[in-house]
């Protein structure tokens, strides 16, 4: 199969804070795999294996940075990946082509708050460390609920903050790390869901120390 690889789709010119984004990954694109891919490996392992149970093969992965998560999509899917790294995109293109994953369609250079795919195009969409690290989480959540069929399926992995106990340390020791690659250590569910969503969601908390949570969303009317 060949594999689509669309030129870049260029944010707004007054998208500082996207341009932020873009710095930080352009630094760090060389050792994430090997710095956050290994904490996040068992979170990204299980937020795939739920994409692969649920129905639907149409699969958007928003955020898809390096391609950690590729290579653990099942053959029936078909995914398309963005994200607004040019330098993650390109070490994730030589992990497709290395490792021969026909089931990526697409890898392509885009917002994920201003997606230029038609409404309704995909039956999942999952976006693992994306939420806390985009302008207006609230936004990408509406794009998502956009792209996706009614329906289909929302999935979100991420650090969400904790006010108390043990992984109340950890946060406070991974801070600088996450300040550097643009994260919020004090990022909250609330800033990513509506109190009606976050009814509806199913939440689970995933190690290490329950540093990350997976919540998956039905794509219906709130």
């Amino acid at each position: 199969m060949t594999h689509a690889f669309p030129s870049s789709r260029p944010a707004p010119k007054s998208a500082l804070d996207a341009e932020a984004v873009r710095a930080a990954y352009r630094r760090w694109a060389g050792i994430y795999d090997s710095s956050f891919g290994g904490i996040s490996a068992f979170a990204r392992r299980r937020t795939v294996a739920e994409v692969n149970r649920l129905a639907g093969s149409a699969v958007l992965e928003v955020g898809v940075g390096t391609g950690l998560a590729l290579p653990r999509y099942a053959p029936g899917k078909r995914i398309t990946g963005i994200d607004l790294s040019t330098e993650m995109l390109a070490i994730a293109r030589r992990r497709v082509a290395a490792d021969g994953l026909a089931q990526v369609d697409a890898l392509i250079e885009m917002d994920a708050e201003a997606m230029s795919f038609e409404a309704a195009s995909f039956d999942i969409a999952v976006a693992m460390f994306v939420a806390s690290v985009v302008p207006h989480p609230r936004r990408l959540m509406a794009e998502m609920r956009r792209v996706v069929r009614p329906g289909g399926h929302l999935l979100f992995v991420n650090h969400f903050a904790a006010e108390r106990g043990p992984r109340w340390w950890v946060e406070r020791a991974l801070a600088p790390a996450s300040r550097a690659l643009g994260w919020h250590p004090d990022f909250a569910v609330d800033a990513l869901l509506l109190p009606e969503e976050r009814e509806k969601a199913a939440i689970s908390t995933m190690p290490p120390f329950g540093l990350f949570t997976l919540i998956r969303l039905d794509n219906e009317p709130i």
